[in-house]
């Protein structure tokens, strides 16, 4: 059954196209879900339909109507996984670059739930929801590299207990766009929704508005090259796209980056060049301290060896 919302239109947002405000505002959609309503004509402004692209004025009324959400069954698939350790309670992963982590809209199977459903079985922690049994925390689809999972509700708990209290270490290696110049900095800048494209996050500064959540990385440089820097990046939060947003803040995006830095990416490489090498957690029973390191895999090697003979 569907659900009317309605909304008034802030001042900070006057302006704001339908489909963006829709999205931004009604927590259950996404962009192109709020652009199916728009065409579908399930939302009005003083009674009038709107359409995606209209612009919206502060105090406007949009009355919305919202189709349930889709139930999917999340199934079992034989897709090849990493493991880096198991034991009765935690999996810990070393997931692939391409490989997307939890099924979610446009990616309903193919993802690493779905070989963990068939490594595991059904007795995934729940914690996460149906569609996300296990995930503690999650990698972007073209980030490689190590993750926990959790199989058992008492694990996800406590694993996400440490990651809250910023227990648990996380340390990334990336490729970044130019030569950074400081040996080593703590880049502390809010991160939040951008204000224009859901899919993106984007660094809030105290001039700009919008909601933001706290946000620190610790940036170390491993080699300077030309015009190219490899640096290991250690996260002490860890918001959606952290270290890729907090880099290209700084002027210096990870290479093979599209959506953060330049559109035409150096050296033709497409995909960011940023692995997930380090993992640091006590264990949820036996409370030992556990450390793993995944190598850097082939596409972040071969990056490195194309722009070392960059003049």
């Amino acid at each position: 059954m569907s659900m009317e919302t309605r909304l008034v239109v802030a001042e900070a947002l006057c302006g704001a196209r339908a489909d963006t405000f829709l999205a931004e505002n009604i927590s259950s959609l996404t962009r192109n879900a709020a652009q199916r309503i728009l065409s579908e004509g399930r939302a009005t402004r003083a009674g009038i339909q709107l359409c995606k692209n209209d612009r919206l004025k502060a105090g406007d009324v949009i009355v919305c109507d919202v189709p349930p959400p889709v139930e999917y069954e999340v199934v079992a698939e034989a897709i090849p996984l990493d493991i880096v350790y198991e034991d009765a309670d935690i999996v810990v992963v070393n997931k692939p670059r391409g490989l997307v982590v939890h099924p979610a809209a446009g990616h309903y199977s193919g993802t690493m739930v779905n070989a963990l459903l068939h490594h595991i079985g059904p007795s995934l922690s729940g914690v996460g929801g149906v569609m996300r049994p296990g995930i503690v925390h999650r990698l972007d689809k073209d980030t490689s590299g190590l993750l926990v999972v959790a199989k058992n509700d008492a694990a996800h708990q406590a694993l996400a207990a440490q990651l809250a209290a910023r227990e648990m270490g996380r340390t990334y290696h990336a490729l970044c766009i130019g030569r950074i110049k400081q040996d080593s900095q703590r880049i502390n800048v809010p991160i939040g929704r951008h204000h224009a494209d859901r899919k993106k996050m984007a660094a809030i500064t105290v001039r700009q508005s919008g909601k933001s959540r706290e946000a620190a990385t610790n940036v170390t440089v491993l080699e300077r090259m030309s015009k190219f820097t490899l640096v290991e990046a250690r996260l002490e939060t860890g918001r959606t796209h952290q270290i890729r947003v907090h880099l290209a803040h700084v002027g210096h995006p990870v290479l093979g980056d599209a959506l953060y830095g330049p559109k035409k990416q150096p050296l033709g490489i497409e995909g960011q060049v940023l692995h997930a090498k380090g993992l640091r957690l006590c264990h949820p029973s036996s409370g030992e301290i556990m450390e793993f390191e995944a190598a850097l895999p082939e596409y972040f090697s071969t990056a490195v060896d194309r722009v070392r003979l960059v003049k």
